[in-house]
């Protein structure tokens, strides 16, 4: 490989290792911030002391959080969520983006189908509509209320047609020649080359179940049942409510801490399982993603 080592290109490469140097610290920076408000005191976070170190360390806001009601239960119901419902998203999306994929001579009503999907990405049916349907399939107080209303994202299966119908056509052809059918190029030969695209989908799927917390508050009727967003978004709209209350086993926890050390440790215990799951995912994110995009 041959290196330009003109004087423009080192300039080229300097600003851009300072823009990408910028931009990343605009990134981590306030989530350091946000870690650090959560381990300061009350007083320190009040007196707007706290910038990127904890100041007066303490554990309070994590001890309110985690002991301050059914942390374990809505954290259990907020993983069969995410579990259940990207394995879902999964299904459907390879389901339909495979046949999508096919040219207007192959799949008959192909352009009546894409249409039908793209309309109801760009509308939906609305907070009311939604809830009725919900309600009438039984679905109240069930993980199937999170799952079913957003089984298919439709811009998801759009990247993944794409990263389809980017693959060489030769790859199926070869395969129906040799006696195989579409189920099995599906499952045999397309799967394992769809990996990068359907890490990125399924990235996107883990983070929208994990984040989502106001259809739990609207459709579950027993708190038990909340996923852990819409647990931890009561506790802390309840926080004054619970600092009022005379003989609270929280008094002398609630009088370490204030809300927004709390809010700032809601915010970074429901980052950690996404913390923990894109380093697997983040070499088959931007491949997969680029990919999916290049035809539309």
């Amino acid at each position: 490989m041959i290196y330009d080592k003109s004087l423009s290109r080192r300039v080229f490469l300097i600003l851009n290792y300072f823009i990408l140097l910028l931009i990343s610290l605009l990134c981590i920076l306030p989530f350091i911030n946000l870690l650090a408000v959560s381990f300061s005191s009350s007083a320190a976070v009040s007196a707007g002391s706290v910038t990127f170190w904890p100041v007066e360390f303490t554990t309070k806001a994590y001890e309110f959080a985690l002991t301050g009601g059914s942390f374990f239960s809505s954290l259990w119901v907020a993983i069969q969520r995410t579990v259940i419902g990207t394995l879902v998203n999964l299904v459907l999306i390879v389901l339909t983006a495979y046949p999508l994929s096919k040219s207007k001579q192959k799949l008959m009503g192909r352009n009546i189908y894409m249409g039908f999907f793209i309309v109801t990405m760009l509308f939906s049916g609305g907070l009311i509509p939604t809830y009725l349907v919900v309600v009438k399939m039984g679905l109240i107080d069930s993980i199937w209320s999170l799952i079913l209303p957003g089984a298919l994202p439709v811009f998801s299966m759009i990247i993944l047609m794409n990263f389809i119908r980017g693959l060489p056509e030769e790859i199926e052809e070869s395969a129906i020649i040799d006696g195989a059918g579409p189920v099995q190029v599906l499952l045999r030969i397309l799967l394992p080359l769809l990996k990068p695209a359907l890490a990125t989908v399924g990235l996107f799927s883990i983070v929208a179940h994990w984040n989502s917390w106001f259809d739990g508050i609207i459709y579950m009727n027993n708190p038990a049942n909340y996923p852990l967003q819409s647990y931890l978004q009561t506790l802390l709209q309840s926080f004054e409510q619970i600092m009022l209350k005379s003989g609270s086993d929280y008094t002398q926890l609630l009088s370490m801490m204030n809300a927004r050390t709390g809010r700032a440790a809601q915010m970074f215990l429901g980052a950690i399982p996404i913390l923990l799951v894109y380093p697997f995912l983040q070499k088959y994110f931007t491949k997969g993603l680029v990919l999916g995009s290049v035809k539309g």
